[in-house]
């Protein structure tokens, strides 16, 4: 089969002409491959070239461009052309030799086939290799097929050797809209012991790719099928943990966050925000109901009921966040979001409602809460005709605190222009008038100077 190659970059036609000449044969390897079967322009070119020596491939690499050895024990070379970096490896075997993700002895081997070449690799998907002068596919695995039954499946039996690879399993899933074939999950789930010898920073770059994929569900089934998901115990929780059908006809609490978690990818996506702030809506849906199963309970009418479980969820949201290595930065806003997922289903959306709503969320907004409160209430069937925080949203928008609290009115340079000494007394006062402007009290600065009066804070100017 041959795929359409116009369209690829001048220089790394240019790079593979030369490999080409030099007695080489230069195939697209990886993700790159893959992405071009689905149609996505790749982020990077990865290059694997068989039958020059490295001595060779190093000469043909330095005729076209500036050459940076990335690894001597793996053969693999950065190579600057036009202003484009391209990853050149030679083909290379990889002998277990330990446990964990590093328990590889790794050798370059020039005189290795394709075929045997992309038995190293991971998935069908990722094992096919691309002719970029000529659009030949090269494809042993049928990983062509499986891209196109959205199925994920291995290559090898030494699939697995790698206990990263479950949690790849995951993202991909989640990213490309694959099912897990039931081969690959029983591997998976062999690999299981070996789960702790994985790195943190590790699992977290999977989780991120997850975060950020169209199709989070569909890596939380993945997860579940390959039995990794009882790594998470505050993820296993949710399975079979029953809701009430009024409000979620759906079922239970797993089924719900997984159509959450779909509809925050796509609320995501049509808002077009950063990538950081999605990881952090993804996060919050994903952990918004882990308070469930705690607080979970059955009336004597037959009601379930869960009351406070936005609340218990912050210790569970702080174990899961350990488990899964997720960068400080998002724990604060997770944890505002998932404890604050309800408040609109408790009084109006008054401005003073809507300040405190905004300073209790930080460092997270309003405008992102929403997104949440969407997400949850659309994470079942059929889903509601408009967002229940959609008022809220409006009235920060009035108040211009969508995206952010009210700044503080009274400082500690504002007391001081009054006449006011500093002391240890400012704190609270600073902390007792910012309570007062959430409240309505204090509005602008003439305001305050009359709180402040009030309050015996500041001397009432004499008659």
């Amino acid at each position: 089969m041959c795929l359409d190659v116009h369209h690829l970059p001048v220089p790394l036609l240019t790079l593979c002409r030369r490999l080409r000449a030099a007695g080489g044969r230069p195939w697209l390897v990886g993700g790159s491959v893959r992405d071009l079967c689905l149609g996505i322009v790749p982020q990077d070119y990865d290059l694997e070239v068989f039958g020059l020596s490295e001595a060779q491939l190093t000469r043909a690499l330095a005729a076209v461009g500036r050459v940076e050895r990335c690894g001597k024990s793996f053969g693999v070379f950065k190579c600057w052309h036009r202003g484009h970096a391209f990853d050149v490896s030679l083909p290379r075997t990889e002998r277990k030799t330990g446990s964990g993700h590093r328990g590889f002895a790794v050798q370059p081997d020039p005189a290795i086939d394709e075929k045997t070449a992309s038995l190293r690799r991971d998935f069908t998907i990722n094992a096919m290799m691309l002719d970029p002068t000529s659009g030949r596919l090269l494809d042993f695995h049928d990983g062509l097929r499986d891209l196109r039954e959205h199925r994920l499946r291995h290559v090898s039996a030494a699939f697995v050797e790698d206990p990263l690879r479950p949690l790849r399993a995951m993202q991909f899933a989640a990213r490309f809209q694959l099912t897990l074939a039931p081969d690959t999950a029983r591997l998976c789930a062999e690999m299981l012991s070996e789960a702790d010898s994985l790195p943190v920073a590790r699992i977290w770059q999977e989780w991120r790719k997850w975060a950020l994929a169209p199709h989070p569900s569909l890596g939380l089934r993945a997860l579940r099928d390959s039995a990794w998901l009882q790594l998470y115990p505050e993820l296993m929780a949710l399975v079979d943990c029953p809701q009430d059908p009024r409000w979620h006809p759906e079922g239970d609490v797993w089924t719900h966050t997984c159509q959450a978690v779909d509809v925050a990818a796509r609320l995501a996506t049509e808002h077009g925000i950063a990538e950081e702030t999605r990881i952090t809506l993804l996060f919050a849906e994903l952990c918004h109901d882990l308070g469930k199963p705690q607080t979970t309970y059955r009336e004597h009418d037959g009601r379930i009921r869960s009351p406070g479980h936005a609340q218990a969820a912050a210790p569970l949201v702080a174990r899961l966040f350990a488990r899964i290595g997720v960068p400080r930065a998002f724990h604060a806003p997770v944890r505002a979001l998932v404890a604050e997922h309800m408040c609109h289903l408790h009084g109006a959306p008054t401005p003073r409602a809507v300040r405190r709503l905004a300073h209790r969320l930080q460092p997270a907004s309003i405008e992102l809460w929403a997104l949440l409160v969407e997400a949850d209430a659309s994470g079942r069937h059929p889903a509601p005709p408009s967002n229940p925080a959609a008022v809220w949203l409006e009235q920060a928008h009035t108040l211009a605190h969508a995206r952010q609290p009210p700044k503080p009115i009274v400082t500690g340079k504002l007391l001081i222009s009054l006449g006011m000494s500093p002391g240890p007394a400012f704190g609270r006062i600073i902390h007792k008038a910012y309570e007062a402007q959430l409240d309505g009290d204090i509005t602008d600065k003439a305001s305050a100077r009359r709180w402040l009066q009030r309050t015996g804070a500041l001397p009432s100017a004499p008659d």
